[in-house]
């Protein structure tokens, strides 16, 4: 099994910051429990911040300052945690992605990011700002690609996704752009890279109709979920709470297809798109 996924401290402020924060609290002589009392958060939250799991905020890092004596370096570094190339509700769990070993995704609308292809993505954004020039699209495709490079790794993370039938009904660039969005989900899967599975519309009421999940397991940091809606996100970091969504995730896996039924609906519904285009 290969081992746990290592930020580079040279390249990524996160990892940086988590590192000199392992490194001042050790010295200290304080446990993660000791040093998350002053800040109002849990053990496990400074040992998310530590394994770069989670974004340092402005007033966490002017407290770690004060409690660890460390001059302004958590404070001067903070700033740059915010240069990120996704919206804000949306940069941290980006940014817990590359970190995560396995992540879990329930999809009610569209692919997930980590799965689409350049055309359905820039299909997806142009709707989303009709407006915007092509330089701007070019910039948000690009960043949904990097992503995607996640996969190139053969076995991590694990990616496991549960589509609903409506993103794969739903036309998002037309019939070619959605007829290589499938294939190449399909390919994934054929591929052994990616788990997938459909739940069917006559799955009826199911446990996550409020809207999207994402759940992520690290190997030294607790699990996270982040759940999403219209131009918002919340990352959840409460035991309890990522429990019920990981029970949400179970429900939504037993009143789905198969894998093997769900690829091979996947793969159908790519050819309906790709021969719908070709009587045109």
């Amino acid at each position: 099994m290969p081992g746990p996924k290592k930020l580079d401290p040279a390249s990524s402020p996160r990892a940086l910051l988590g590192a000199e924060l392992r490194h001042r609290r050790e010295s200290a002589g304080l446990s993660q429990e000791d040093l998350g009392t002053p800040l109002f958060v849990s053990g496990s939250f400074i040992g998310q911040l530590e394994a770069g799991t989670r974004r340092m905020q402005l007033d966490q890092a002017q407290k770690l300052d004060e409690v660890l004596g460390a001059d302004g370096f958590f404070v001067r570094n903070c700033a740059a945690l915010k240069q990120s190339k996704y919206p804000d509700h949306f940069a941290e769990a980006a940014e817990a992605e590359r970190v995560a070993t396995t992540i879990k995704e329930y999809a009610p609308l569209l692919i997930p990011g980590l799965l689409q292809t350049e055309a359905y993505a820039r299909a997806v954004f142009r709707a989303y700002q009709p407006t915007a020039t092509e330089d701007v699209i070019d910039d948000l495709a690009a960043a949904r690609l990097e992503r995607a490079q996640l996969l190139t790794d053969p076995t991590t993370p694990l990616l496991w996704v549960v589509l609903d039938e409506a993103v794969l009904r739903r036309k998002s660039g037309g019939g070619a752009v959605m007829a290589e969005a499938l294939r190449h989900i399909a390919d994934l899967a054929r591929r052994n890279r990616v788990i997938s599975q459909v739940l069917p519309f006559s799955a009826g009421a199911h446990s996550a109709l409020d809207g999207g999940l994402k759940l992520m397991s690290f190997p030294d940091a607790p699990p996270l979920a982040y759940v999403d809606g219209l131009g918002m996100g919340r990352l959840q970091d409460d035991p309890a709470t990522v429990a019920r969504y990981e029970l949400t995730y179970d429900l939504l896996v037993a009143d789905a297809l198969p894998p093997a039924a769900s690829l091979a609906l996947i793969e159908s519904v790519s050819e309906d798109y790709a021969h719908e285009d070709q009587q045109l």
